[in-house]
C-alpha cells in the first residue's frame, strides 16, 4: 500500500527536476496550504448557515468578543479585524442596514460613532461560531488529543516566527 499524497508527488517531481534543492519545506507549507483551504470552505459553510459572509462574521465577531455592551469605534474594530478605516466604515455600514449592529454616538469623541451588537447580529454570530467549532471538532476527529495539542503547539511556534 501506497501512503503517498498529493504533496508527496509535487515535492518528488519537483525533486527529480531540480535535485541540488531541498524540497521538504513543501512538506509541511503545502500541507498548511491545502488545511488552510479546507478551513476557508468550513468558515464559508458555518456562515452562510447564519446568513452571513465572511467578513461579516470577523466584524460582529470582534464586537461579540468586547465586553458587554458589545461595542466598538471603528477605528477598535480596524485593529482587531486588520482592516482599512475606509473599508470598515462601508462595512459598518451594510452591517447597520442590516440590522445586525446600531450605531450612536461616541461620547468620548464626538466626531465618531460606535458599534452596538442588536439581538439579531449577536444571535447570528453565536450561531455561526457554533458551527464553526463543530465542523472543526469533526475535521480534527481522527487525532488524539495530545496529538491536537502538539499540532496546536507546533503551529504556535511557527506563527509566532511571522509576526
Amino acid at each position: 500500500m501506497n501512503d503517498d499524497d498529493e504533496v508527496d508527488l509535487l515535492v518528488d517531481a519537483w525533486a527529480a527536476r531540480i535535485p541540488e534543492v531541498d524540497f521538504t519545506p513543501l512538506d509541511v507549507m503545502s500541507r498548511l496550504r491545502r488545511v488552510a483551504l479546507r478551513l476557508n470552505e468550513l468558515r464559508a459553510d458555518a456562515f452562510r448557515r447564519s446568513d452571513l459572509s465572511s467578513w461579516e462574521f470577523d466584524v460582529l465577531a470582534a464586537l461579540r468578543r468586547a465586553d458587554p455592551p458589545h461595542e466598538m469605534s471603528p477605528m477598535a474594530l480596524s485593529r482587531a479585524t486588520m482592516i482599512g478605516t475606509p473599508a470598515m466604515t462601508n462595512r459598518l455600514e451594510n452591517l447597520h442596514e442590516r440590522g445586525l449592529i446600531v450605531r450612536k454616538p461616541n461620547p468620548n469623541d464626538g466626531r465618531s460613532n460606535l458599534a452596538r451588537l442588536t439581538d439579531d447580529g449577536t444571535a447570528r454570530v453565536d450561531a455561526a461560531m457554533v458551527a464553526l467549532v463543530r465542523l472543526e471538532a469533526d475535521e480534527l476527529e481522527l487525532l488524539t488529543g495530545a496529538q491536537r495539542a502538539q499540532l496546536a503547539s507546533l503551529l504556535r511556534l511557527l506563527g509566532a516566527s511571522s509576526s
